[in-house]
């Protein structure tokens, strides 16, 4: 097994593996939404009116921290909020 050795991980590296890592959850987070709103809707549907609202929330803020994980804002595109 080789040694690392200065320059071995350059920024460009380190950049792919946190693009990577912020798709992965992205990925995860569409995939926790899509359930959450399987299950509810499956559940619920037969519930009184005003039941979305308290679901509808959760899974914009899920479905929009996904989002801005992947989108390149700020340097070096970190997803950085302006907000």
């Amino acid at each position: 097994m080789s040694e690392l050795r200065p320059g071995d991980i350059t920024d460009d590296t380190v950049q792919a593996m946190n693009a990577a890592k912020r798709q992965g959850l992205h990925k995860d987070l569409r995939a926790l939404a899509a359930n959450i709103r399987a299950d509810a809707e499956g559940r619920y549907d037969s519930a009184e009116p005003g039941w979305w609202a308290g679901v509808e929330w959760p899974l914009l803020w899920i479905e929009n921290t996904a989002t801005q994980l992947t989108e390149h804002r700020g340097a070096g595109g970190q997803g950085v909020s302006p907000e």
